[in-house]
């Protein structure tokens, strides 16, 4: 496969990442780009003097949002071309390059929902393979202001719900019927209440 120097995919703003994310080198080569991922490769120096070529993902980061509504959570019921119904909070990719995150977790909000809140935090940042330069922002909006109709891709059926903590948890677990649920655990495997949730302190990471 040759090698290709290129730009590399479209990211998003970044301000902030956790204190040991693991970033693709600045000097390694592109050697597959598909629609979602690309490959990228560098030599590594070894402790004996020696290299080998290394190799990482990258990938647009994504943005979650963990927003309340009149005491609830807003869960998404969705579908996506060629996969089964499942749920999750609203959120999407951050890969608009004058986004920052917490613009990306607005758009995505209101594309979803149609929502806006006057209230956003940033509660987590993860980063969910270390051969993968991918993050992923969890937000907390609160304090509801204005719905408007959604504004979905052609690829997306999506419907709004209110949910408790526990509704959302046996969505989670399984115990809901027919229920597929792609949330941040996280987070939910950390609250039992809408309060412990609103109370999540702000996350502490590194600027960038």
């Amino acid at each position: 496969m040759a090698n290709v120097k290129a730009m590399r995919y479209n990211t998003g703003m970044r301000t902030i990442l956790p204190k040991d994310a693991k970033l693709v080198p600045s000097g390694a080569e592109r050697v597959f780009r598909g629609k979602i991922f690309e490959v990228y490769q560098w030599q590594q120096e070894m402790f004996d003097g020696s290299y080998e070529t290394f190799e990482a993902l990258k990938r647009s980061d994504t943005v979650n949002i963990f927003a309340v509504k009149d005491g609830k959570l807003v869960i998404l019921k969705q579908q996506q071309p060629g996969s089964p119904v499942f749920y999750g909070v609203p959120g999407g990719r951050h890969d608009d390059p004058g986004e920052t995150e917490l613009e990306a977790a607005k758009r995505e909000m209101l594309e979803e929902t149609g929502m806006t809140f006057r209230n956003w935090k940033l509660i987590w940042v993860t980063q969910p393979a270390s051969k993968m330069e991918w993050f992923v922002y969890s937000f907390l909006a609160t304090d509801f202001e204005t719905q408007v109709p959604q504004k979905l891709d052609a690829g997306e059926k999506i419907s709004v719900q209110l949910m408790t903590i526990d509704e959302a948890r046996d969505i989670i677990r399984g115990l809901a019927p027919n229920s597929r649920a792609d949330f941040p655990r996280e987070i939910f495997d950390n609250i039992n209440t809408i309060e412990e949730l609103e109370n999540w302190p702000e996350y502490q990471g590194r600027a960038v």
